[in-house]
């Protein structure tokens, strides 16, 4: 999953960044409002997390702007907890806000439930037959013993069973598991896909050959 950290603040977005990689996500910075708007107009986020007090153009006027034609997820970080500037908020497009200072670890726990919501999928955790994903503890399991993945396969794991019956293709795979300073091999996407089916079981995924990539729903 890709997060986008519109934050002007350069050590708070830098920690940021961090813990959302720590965490298993790709994740891109943008220290103003004018590329932040750029950024989330160019790629498809997952979540965007996004402060109000940016230079060039406001968090306000950035939501504005983006929910004239994108859906994404929303989080935003203020240091304002009056009533009335959280119901602007939620108003103006946001889908969830915390009050600075807060804690990571509820910062993460809230970027999940917002992937959860954006895919209408409220639990904790994905079953695809007898494969479990836990996207909290970030783990696999068949049969319920544990699968032993590399944080970009477990991501794709999970990607791939968010969009459970629906035909995911290799750029969609790119642009959700990579963020904007990584290098990726042509052929990655085979060798995770042919790892994640020794582990998994071979009918967990299949190929569409020239599309992409399904688990059947």
């Amino acid at each position: 999953m890709r997060v986008l950290i519109v934050e002007d603040e350069k050590d708070l977005a830098s920690a940021l960044k961090q813990a959302l990689v720590e965490d298993g996500y790709a994740c891109d910075v943008a220290h103003d409002g004018t590329t932040g708007l750029y950024k989330a107009e160019s790629w498809d986020y997952d979540v965007i997390i996004l402060d109000l007090m940016l230079p060039a153009l406001n968090g306000h006027a950035l939501l504005k702007r983006l929910r004239e034609h994108r859906r994404t997820p929303v989080l935003v970080l203020t240091a304002r907890d009056t009533v009335r500037d959280k119901v602007r908020l939620l108003d103006t497009g946001a889908d969830d806000y915390m009050v600075k200072p807060f804690e990571l670890d509820e910062l993460l726990a809230r970027v999940r439930s917002l992937i959860r919501r954006a895919a209408h999928q409220p639990q904790p955790a994905l079953l695809v037959g007898d494969v479990r994903i836990d996207t909290v503890a970030r783990g696999v399991t068949l049969s319920g013993e544990p699968v032993p993945l590399s944080p970009k396969e477990y991501a794709l794991v999970e990607f791939l069973a968010r969009r459970r019956g629906q035909l995911v293709t290799r750029e969609m795979i790119y642009e959700h598991l990579y963020d904007e300073d990584e290098d990726t091999l042509s052929n990655v996407v085979d060798v995770y896909i042919s790892n994640i089916r020794k582990r998994v079981g071979r009918e967990f995924v299949r190929t569409r050959r020239g599309e992409g990539y399904i688990v059947d729903a």
